[in-house]
């Protein structure tokens, strides 16, 4: 069916139609668009998704990364990356296929309607246009034929009446035959324009016409197949990516089953191990003999009877709690009290102190008495280097040796730390193999450049290689010692961790041991921030052999305290008591009052006489 014979006569209609056709298309297009920034705001949105939960570098979040369902997780991470990718990859291919496609159309489609109907219009002006000259001429012919009746009737009165002179009949005569030729050529002008007129029109509405409206017709149809076109390609966009999306999805699975539950569990021994022996069975202490209390090898107790047995570090001793003694009050009295010192009171008198005179203790049972002897008193510690690393620990610094840490996870710094000193020395190696290769290079072609000025260079990178072996030997000393007092490894643990093969421990002194012994030495890490976690195990005849720390001057009390916080001292207003510590600038000044009672007090609660001669411990 075509619309140039059936809608011959819908001129005006048609041109509605395919205007409406145009405003669909254009309709479409902003479909598609705001589809396309639709996707990249969605590809946008994940990828800021993805990256606000990527682990921080040099953070602890990049630690947690080691287990296998973080890494899982990582990778779900990486996969919405690439899954982001693919929208932004149909919002490029719709842009380009559909939207720049189809408004390029849309303008070829409008030049090209607009051409069709301005040529309809202008076939319609030209029939209009015959159609006015018809009727003209038609209305010419009309009233030239009136005119030569009226002539022709004036020239018979004339002729039939006597009174009328022969001049007057020839006249209305000649004047009546003068309108007949009037009328015949309008009568032939008129049909010669009639004629005209038919052809026209029959060329209009069974020629032009049709033309017309046949481009018309394909022009629709085109637009028609094209928007038709153009949803098929919108499909096919979605569809080019389903495998890469299908791809990231199976990535995302893949990782999830690779989660391995045992794997995690084993890192968390890892990372958290320390290396200490569980404490053995606390024996029963019989108090039914009245006269001598027997106490037991594996008791708590400070005692120093004669017969006490020594306990060695790493053995299987049955009273050895000290690892879990999270908070130990030996090494509190090494450092001062955690806490701000209480401000003075406003009064110096009795009644003006909050903290009154102790009251006397009550008499208690001999294994609860002895445990408090030993929570509140003050054994004698190795040597002056514990007592350093004490007050370091105490202060947030971290030893060189990890000393604060356990056994086991000492070892593991001390191996990452030397893996990363054998990467530098590996990078300054190959830095002086490149020097000397240039170096060789301009002695042989001087005119590249002057060997003499990389001798300075190549001293530079020599000197760091051999403090960097002397570092790295400095901390491999360490960890062979770590590794003598642990339990033996597998060898191929040991080859895994780059480790030394097991070699017999060295003979250290009591310094060297206070590193692993339980004098102090061990911190908690990271969520005690600071606060010194104490090791107590045996305390043996080694205690007594330790000269007290020397008095370094005199105080006096000027208010009364009650110390009831771990190693502080309670004293009494007016009390003069030694000073073996002077205050180190947190507000606790370190006294004693005998052989057995010392202990941290408010600097701003007491007077102090300092001996110029003494030398501060």
């Amino acid at each position: 069916m075509s619309w140039g014979t059936e809608l011959w006569d819908q001129f005006d209609n048609l041109e509605k139609h395919t205007q409406w056709g145009i405003d669909i298309l254009e309709k479409y297009i902003k479909f598609v668009k705001e589809r396309t920034e639709i996707e990249l705001s969605y590809a946008k949105q994940l990828r800021n998704l993805a990256k606000k939960y990527q682990p921080k570098k040099n953070s602890k979040e990049e630690e947690e990364y080691r287990y296998t369902a973080c890494k899982a997780f990582l990778s779900t991470l990486n996969e919405m990356n690439d899954y982001a990718g693919q929208h932004e990859v149909i919002s490029e291919n719709m842009t380009s296929n559909i939207t720049v496609e189809l408004a390029r159309y849309v303008q070829e489609l409008k030049q090209e309607r607009k051409s069709y109907f301005h040529d309809g219009r202008k076939a319609q002006q030209h029939i209009e246009i015959c159609w006015k000259q018809l009727e003209s001429s038609k209305r010419r012919f009309e009233r030239d034929c009136k005119e030569a009746d009226r002539a022709q009737q004036y020239f018979e009165k004339m002729d039939a009446d006597i009174n009328v002179t022969k001049a007057d009949v020839e006249k209305a005569r000649q004047q009546a035959q003068a309108r007949h030729q009037m009328a015949e050529d309008s009568k032939a002008d008129y049909s010669s324009i009639l004629q005209k007129f038919n052809h026209e029109q029959h060329e209009y509405y069974h020629t032009h016409i049709p033309n017309i409206f046949q481009k018309i017709q394909e022009m629709e149809e085109r637009r028609i197949v094209r928007i038709g076109e153009s949803m098929k390609t919108y499909a096919e966009v979605d569809r080019q990516v389903i495998p890469i999306i299908g791809k990231c999805l199976d990535e995302i699975v893949k990782a999830a089953e690779s989660i391995d539950q045992k794997n995690d569990s084993q890192l968390v021994i890892e990372a958290y191990k320390s290396g200490f022996e569980p404490p053995g069975d606390i024996e029963f202490e019989d108090y039914t003999q009245p006269m001598k209390r027997t106490v037991s090898d594996n008791s708590l107790s400070n005692s120093r009877g004669e017969g006490k047995p020594e306990l060695k570090f790493g053995g299987k001793s049955k009273g050895k709690l000290w690892p879990f003694i999270k908070k130990n009050k030996l090494m509190s009295l090494l450092t001062s009290p955690h806490q701000p010192p209480p401000p003075p009171p406003a009064s110096a008198s009795p009644s003006a102190v909050p903290n009154g005179p102790q009251s006397p203790k009550q008499p208690k049972e001999p294994l609860s008495h002895r445990f408090n002897e030993f929570m509140t008193s003050k054994p004698k510690i190795h040597c002056f280097r514990s007592l350093k690393r004490g007050l370091s620990l105490k202060l947030g610094a971290t030893p060189e040796d990890f000393s604060n840490l356990p056994p086991e996870q000492r070892r593991k710094k001390l191996q990452q730390k030397v893996d990363e000193l054998n990467k530098e020395i590996q990078k300054e190696m190959d830095q002086r193999d490149a020097i000397t290769k240039m170096k060789d290079v301009y002695l042989k072609n001087p005119q590249m450049g002057d060997p003499a000025s990389l001798d300075h260079k190549l001293t530079e990178v020599s000197q760091n290689i051999e403090k960097l072996r002397l570092e790295a030997q400095k901390f491999e000393a360490w960890l062979a010692e770590v590794e003598g007092r642990l339990p033996a490894r597998s060898e191929q643990a040991r080859r895994q961790s780059g480790m030394f093969d097991a070699q017999n421990p060295a003979t250290v002194n009591n310094c060297a041991q206070d590193r692993e012994s339980p004098d102090g030495s061990y911190t908690e890490d990271q969520s005690q921030e600071g606060e010194v976690k104490v090791l107590a195990t045996d305390f043996d005849d080694e205690f007594d052999e330790e000269e007290p720390l020397p008095a370094i001057g005199t105080c006096k009390a000027l208010y009364t305290f009650e110390g009831q916080n771990e190693g502080t001292i309670s004293v009494v207003e007016g009390e003069t008591l030694y000073v073996i510590e002077e205050d180190k600038g947190d507000g606790w000044t370190r006294i004693r009052r005998n052989e057995d009672e010392e202990g941290y007090v408010p600097t701003s609660y007491v007077e102090v006489y300092l001996d110029k001669n003494a030398k501060d411990p």
